[in-house]
């Protein structure tokens, strides 16, 4: 299928070069071995993404859960002292403990989890 055919239904190839500048000569553009920082990715700074601290997990049936009341506590998967999994995008990206700032809680990254 043609360029023109293409474009006529809304459809564009567009070639990415990733931000390693992998392919770069494939592509016909000169490598650029300037480092990368991260201002580099300034267009997705406005980007808005979910950003989830799972203190840990619970499973119960339903008839316990329609008994839970105000004051009722619900028991954890984790030991006190164990780091929480936190997630972006519902994507686990690190590992971290709790901390109180003034009146609030917080997460202090302590691990972070690499994608294989």
């Amino acid at each position: 299928m043609s360029d023109q055919e293409d474009l006529s239904k809304g459809k564009q190839n567009v070639d990415l070069l990733d931000l390693n500048n992998e392919g770069a000569e494939a592509s016909g553009h000169a490598p650029d071995n300037t480092p990368r920082t991260a201002a580099d990715l300034q267009a997705v700074f406005d980007v808005p993404v979910k950003v989830s601290a799972v203190l840990g997990r619970s499973q119960m049936e339903v008839s316990e859960l329609l008994r839970l009341d105000q004051g009722t506590i619900v028991e954890l998967d984790r030991k006190v002292g164990e780091p929480i999994d936190i997630f972006i995008n519902d994507r686990l990206v690190a590992r971290g403990e709790v901390v109180l700032m003034e009146n609030r809680l917080g997460v202090t990254m302590t691990e972070i989890i690499k994608a294989d």
